[in-house]
């Protein structure tokens, strides 16, 4: 049996039929029971709106993660305001509302710009463990030993901002803070031993090794110029006419349209020539883009997410008696308004409603009938003015 496809068939037909071994009595326990992704995503969704991809991949490398399985690293790209920081506090927030996960992991999240500071003073790696061991500390409390400090840093959560600020080069020139932070998160991401000088409060002062095979990296960045290269690259670059028009009918009458979206033509390539070098990028199991806002994921953000602006200042009339409703109309018109400004995604309705509510909230008596403050279209109209096409 000379075929390699053919013997490990074989093998496997052979293990199927014989009988369950027994487990030997000193054998580890098996790892802990982790939640459904399904429930992990139900949770995350109801602060991430509009991002369903970027939330059923975290939801399954956190499923692993919590079960002490071995997962991939995760690379997010998406426009600013899309939801890769709020992502993040979602799973930070669902951690912490349960005891019983909150103790299988330490997070901690950290800018990629700081992890290039630390490898010019040539300590790669070292911020991060000791921000995990910190968190550690809190989560375990103060008279925790060293060893079980180090062990829950071992198994942490990493989230890194901004990954894309750590670009090896930047118009052609090379970025050298860049270089050395993609260096100094490789090395962590590489499963190697990581030294770490023990915080002082620890009352050590050697120098310990941390095995950072068991962290999840999760990093995040807006990759700010990046639509545009893939676009010229599949309209007037190199692979010019991959990209067709179609034909689409408005207003009774035929036009033609290219429908281009990233995630559909990003290739490796684009990251390397980006600054993201090869072997960053390969310690990357999952890339991740995340979608732009549409007009009603917008809405859904403004309505229902608990940090959204619109809660917060109803708390504030609540705060004074007076209940605040926006109706539907107004509401899209401000949706729309913030879509005018795609490069701030979700964070321009604050920008956008605080325009619309900030007289009312300096003398809310003014407007205020029966203990309710109303807003209607024509009061936000008269604000952003009447809604425009496109």
């Amino acid at each position: 049996m000379s075929d390699p496809a053919e013997r490990a068939l074989h093998e496997l037909r052979a293990s199927v039929a014989a009988p369950p071994a027994k487990k030997p009595a000193a054998e580890s326990s098996p790892p802990p029971r982790s939640p459904q992704p399904t429930d992990i995503a139900a949770a995350l969704v109801q602060r991430v709106k509009g991002q369903p991809v970027a939330v059923r991949e975290m939801a399954v490398a956190l499923a692993k993660h919590l079960g002490g399985l071995r997962v991939g690293n995760i690379l997010m790209i998406g426009s600013s305001g899309t939801g890769k920081t709020t992502l993040m506090r979602a799973v930070e927030a669902y951690l912490a509302a349960d005891p019983a996960l909150a103790n299988r992991s330490s997070v901690v999240r950290i800018h990629a710009n700081v992890l290039g500071d630390e490898a010019q003073r040539g300590r790669p790696g070292e911020a991060v463990m000791t921000r995990l061991i910190e968190r550690a500390r809190e989560q375990l409390g103060p008279q925790a030993s060293i060893d079980s400090l180090l062990t829950r840093a071992a198994s942490g959560l990493v989230f890194v901002d901004e990954v894309d600020k750590i670009r090896s080069q930047v118009g052609g020139v090379p970025n050298v803070s860049g270089i050395r932070a993609q260096e100094a998160l490789l090395t962590l991401m590489e499963n190697e031993a990581i030294p770490v000088v023990l915080p002082a409060w620890t009352g050590q002062t050697d120098v310990t090794t941390v095995d950072s095979q068991g962290i999840l990296f999760v990093c995040a960045g807006a990759f700010e110029g990046l639509y545009d290269a893939v676009y010229d690259r599949v309209t007037i670059g190199k692979d010019r006419g991959a990209l067709q028009a179609v034909t689409v009918m408005e207003g009774g009458r035929l036009r033609e349209e290219l429908n281009f979206h990233l995630r559909d033509w990003l290739r490796n390539e684009d990251l390397f020539n980006y600054g993201m070098s090869p072997q960053f990028l390969s310690r990357f199991d999952a890339v991740v883009l995340l979608a732009d806002l549409t007009h009603d994921d917008l809405v859904h953000i403004f309505l229902e997410t608990p940090e959204s602006a619109y809660h917060q200042t109803r708390a504030y009339f609540e705060s004074r008696g007076v209940h605040l409703a926006l109706s539907p109309t107004a509401v899209r018109r401000i949706a729309i308004e913030a879509a005018r400004q795609p490069r701030l995604g979700a964070r321009a309705l604050r920008e956008v409603f605080r325009r619309v509510i900030r007289d009312y909230e300096f003398d809310p008596a003014a407007s205020v009938v029966a203990g309710a403050l109303l807003i209607d279209l024509p009061e936000v109209e008269a604000v952003l003015g009447p809604s425009r096409k496109g």
